[in-house]
């Protein structure tokens, strides 16, 4: 253990100094990230959700032309991903982008959550979260119209106590 001993505060000082952002290094590995990149990093992180696993075998994948603006570049090239689950019969169509290996990314993770909704139903962690942002946005939109309402009675009421008296004589 006593061995050991150097090493650890050796690894504790480095690690310490590259905190405090005094390392000379040029090692990209003890150079910290800018705080926007770990930000950037960590967005959506917190929204994962376990999804089911896609078996390759279940599915049948087409390559046909995509439809909507674009003109030759849409009417030429066949990027638009068709993905069909066989056992439940599931098809998604996924012309986002011009490329074919982010539309086939993209068609099977839109695949994994349609199929996640199926099996699950209403324990599905996907509804349940976009309830909950329906409800979010509709609490958020309530107490602006309560807000609205507010200003409004205040206005009124500043503009009568405002008004001269009329049967002052």
């Amino acid at each position: 253990m006593s061995s050991f001993l150097p090493l650890i505060k050796c690894v504790f000082n480095l690690s310490k100094e590259v905190s405090l952002g005094r390392c000379r290094s040029t090692s990209p590995l003890l150079r910290l990230p800018p705080v926007g990149l770990a930000f950037v990093l960590t967005a959506g992180k917190k929204d994962s959700v376990d999804l089911l696993v896609l078996n390759e075998d279940e599915l049948d994948e087409q390559f046909v032309r995509g439809s909507g603006p674009g003109g030759q570049a849409t009417n030429k090239t066949s990027n638009c991903v068709v993905l069909k689950h066989i056992p439940t019969g599931i098809v998604v169509k996924c012309h986002q982008t011009r490329s074919v290996e982010i539309n086939r990314k993209r068609a099977r993770d839109i695949m994994r959550e349609k199929l996640d909704v199926e099996m699950k139903g209403e324990h599905s962690e996907l509804l349940k979260m976009k309830q909950e942002s329906i409800h979010r946005k509709k609490e958020k939109r309530r107490k602006a119209n309560e807000n609205l309402e507010k200003k409004r009675l205040f206005k009124e009421t500043l503009a009568e106590s405002s008004k001269p008296e009329n049967d002052i004589v």
